[in-house]
């Protein structure tokens, strides 16, 4: 697809469709790009947010990405700097009137290409959603974005993933052919025709994961009519970033790579290839979410260190706390899997001093725990939350 291409199709159906007057009664939020995960990932939990986060969201849409995380950092007192990168300007209107209702400062807007992002640059911190897998050349894409990091900068990324799109790409392709040389509205038009004509076994119909195309025109086009979409295994993902001179730094949800519970106690490859393993066999990823660094600049998460400060996500600390007091597991449903982690009651505890504020060795004290009992059932809180992507370490809060 040229960039003439992809500029009338956004022009036509900024994606994600998005109406600004909803900033007044909600905030979108989701995988990357959280202040805290971010941190959790990139910087071992241990970010000085006291310095301004110069940010970059490359192929930036109607703004999610943009109001998630300027909405966050102005909420917690952080000082940023945001610089909004998109081909369409129907889509950076829409983005500009979510910031606007929110008040939200510190943003430049900017209509261009993610192949420029150098020019903007450097950065602390790129994300990029939902973008790379629609360049003809997405490595570089990958390339383009690493060059406007700074060394010690990272970045967040999401690309389709190939099993959980089942169905998609055979209609993308026929629709492509059916409906070449057509103007975005018609080929909206007649694609929808023919949408309601397929057999109910038609592979796409079957698939109940993918539901874009239920909300919305712009949902249906970027699903079935985007004429450049290429779905990226983790392999191929973990691949570009390597080519790109960067390094994997984490999922929001590792327990999701780990084939572990479907192998049992079988030998199980390492690294990426436990990873492929895990997608090929669970079959329902629509994507791939993760975070990288420059290339020999990873930076664990700063696992039962003292002075790392522990935040929950999506629920409150009380609530969680309760129940493992009550039942001494932590069950969590994602992707259509439910898993299960057996917690120690006594690390309600625990979970109960959670509050974006305390460091481990604060809730640690407030428990009456000796370090070797705190690490014994620590651990366990942290395989399940950490793993689950509930639980990430920042100093976002604290002075």
């Amino acid at each position: 697809m040229s960039r003439s291409d992809v500029q009338a199709q956004y022009e036509a159906y900024p994606y994600p469709e998005r109406d600004p007057k909803d900033e007044r009664k909600r905030l979108i939020t989701g995988s990357p790009s959280l202040p805290v995960e971010m941190d959790h990932w990139l910087w071992g939990g241990a970010r000085d947010w006291s310095q301004p986060l110069r940010a970059l969201v490359a192929g930036g849409g109607t703004g999610d990405a943009l109001i998630q995380l300027a909405q966050m950092l102005t909420d917690a007192g952080r000082p940023y700097e945001i610089t909004y990168l998109d081909l369409s300007e129907a889509s950076r209107r829409i983005a500009e009137k979510r910031a606007k209702i929110r008040k939200l400062k510190g943003i430049t807007f900017v209509t261009g290409s993610l192949l420029d992002a150098g020019d903007h640059g450097p950065f602390d911190y790129i994300d990029c959603c939902g973008v790379l897998h629609h360049l003809d050349d997405p490595q570089a894409g990958f390339n383009a974005l690493a060059g406007a990091l700074k060394p010690d900068g990272g970045m967040g990324l999401m690309v389709y993933a190939p099993h959980g799109r089942s169905g998609v790409y055979p209609l993308q392709a026929a629709f492509g052919s059916a409906l070449a040389g057509l103007k975005p509205r018609e080929r909206l038009k007649k694609a929808r025709a023919i949408y309601d004509r397929l057999p109910a076994g038609h592979p796409f119909k079957r698939n109940t994961r993918v539901v874009d195309h239920e909300k919305g025109d712009a949902g249906f086009y970027d699903l079935l009519l985007h004429s450049t979409d290429r779905p990226f295994t983790i392999t191929e993902l973990t691949d570009a970033l390597d080519a790109a001179g960067l390094d994997y730094a984490g999922t929001p949800e590792p327990m999701l790579y780990d084939p572990s519970p479907l192998t049992g106690d079988m030998d199980l490859p390492a690294g990426v290839a436990q990873m492929q393993l895990a997608e090929d066999l669970r079959g329902t990823f629509k994507t791939h979410v993760v975070y990288a660094r420059p290339k020999g600049q990873v930076i664990p998460p700063p696992t039962g260190k003292p002075d790392a400060v522990p935040h929950l996500r999506g629920a409150r600390s009380d609530v969680v706390a309760q129940h493992v007091a009550r039942t001494g597991q932590i069950i969590i449903d994602t992707a259509g899997e439910g898993f299960e982690f057996a917690v120690p009651k006594q690390a309600a505890a625990l979970i109960a001093g959670i509050d974006g504020r305390r460091n481990l060795a604060d809730i640690r004290a407030g428990a009456g725990l000796d370090a070797l009992a705190f690490g014994a059932v620590w651990a366990r809180v942290e395989a399940a939350l950490c793993a689950s992507g509930m639980m990430h370490y920042s100093r976002l809060l604290t002075a």
